[in-house]
Formats: structure tokens, sequence, C-alpha cells
């Protein structure tokens, strides 16, 4: 990959269809027949924890090939505190560039600003093959567990990473999910129509 092929930007009000669009393609028969990511995305920006400094698009010859998004939440400590930190995605790459350096290129830059505007952690659902070259671990072995989750269940999918050394010293606790990632799968139905008819598939290695 050359880096000096892409740019990264903050997204724009006229970016919002061609990158809900993107994120469409990037996730589409991925986890679930057909996707909901579009939809989320396109919420999102209008929830009160959207953090719209850290609302990320990168760009290739004037195409659009990337997006990443941040969205504030906490963790519930034990002790009674509330600790505020970051959650993370839809994160996407339009799937022929995807496993081409640019995800990792796009994630790297988003933290590093995340970590300039003063955040301490960012914690979310993800996969520790990728996102571990980040920097990235699981969260458990900082200590906090995914709300919901029965005690002995698999949490290998929830990651987290400091931005700020030692900022989660002492805290054991719940994360919380921003309650704007869960949507009504009538409403992704009606977001659809919006869009060109893609065939829903049933796929192995799908987790929904």
């Amino acid at each position: 990959m050359n880096t000096n092929d892409y740019t990264i930007r903050l997204e724009k009000a006229e970016d919002y269809r061609e990158v809900e669009n993107l994120v469409r393609e990037s996730f589409w028969n991925v986890y679930r027949p057909g996707c909901s990511e579009h939809f989320v995305i396109h919420v999102l920006r209008d929830d009160p924890a959207f953090v719209k400094e850290l609302d990320f698009v990168m760009e290739q010859n004037g195409v659009l090939i990337g997006q990443n998004m941040f969205m504030r939440t906490v963790i519930e400590a034990d002790d009674g505190r509330v600790i505020p930190v970051l959650t993370m995605g839809p994160i996407g790459i339009t799937p022929e560039l995807k496993r081409k350096g640019y995800g990792k290129k796009l994630l790297d830059y988003s933290l590093e600003k995340a970590a300039a505007m003063g955040f301490g952690a960012v914690l979310f659902e993800g996969n520790i093959g990728f996102y571990g070259h980040s920097g990235f671990t699981y969260a458990r072995s900082f200590g906090i567990r995914y709300h919901d989750l029965p005690e002995g269940a698999d949490d290998s999918f929830f990651l987290c990473k400091e931005l700020i050394p030692g900022f989660l010293d002492g805290i054991t606790g719940v994360y919380q999910t921003p309650r704007g990632y869960y949507v009504d799968d009538a409403d992704v139905e009606k977001f659809y129509k919006a869009f060109p008819h893609k065939e829903k598939l049933r796929l192995p290695g799908q987790i929904f």
C-alpha cells in the first residue's frame, strides 16, 4: 500500500449517504444476512454521545474508501464511580480494499486523535486478530466486564485499549454500550429501501 495514496479527514454532511453506502457494502452479509451497520451510523450521528470531532473518512482519488466513528460511554465501576470512556465503530473499508492495510492506517490515525483529545480508553466489540495489531487486548485483563454477559460466557470479542497509560489502574466494573447502537429490525428494513437492492444471504461464519 502506498502511504501517500489516501487522505483521512472529518466526515461532512454531504458525505453522509456515500458513507452509509460504503458501510453497507463493507458489512453486507458479513455478520448476518444483509446488515444493519449503515442504519446504525445514520442513527448515531444524532445521538448526544456521538463525538463529531472523531468522525473520520478515508479518501482515495476523490472517492471515499473507509470510515470510523466514536461514541462516549462509561464504565460503571464496582466502587461506585462512573468512568468516562469511548467506544468505536462501525469502522469499515470498501470491500475491494480490505486486507491491504488501509483499515489499520485509519484505525491508528483515529486512536491518535482520540488520545490527543484526552480520552483515556476505548472499549468495543471486535476481533483480536485484527485489533491486537493496534494495541487492543481483552477487556477482561483490565477487570472490565461486558454488560449483560453471563458469568463464564465467552468474552473474547470484548476488547480494550488504554489511550492514557494507567487510565484503568484500580478500576473494575461493567462497560455499558450506548443505547444508540440498538436499532429496531423494522426500522432497518425501512432504511434498506433507500438503497439499491442487494441479496441477503445466510453464509458460514455469520453470528446473527
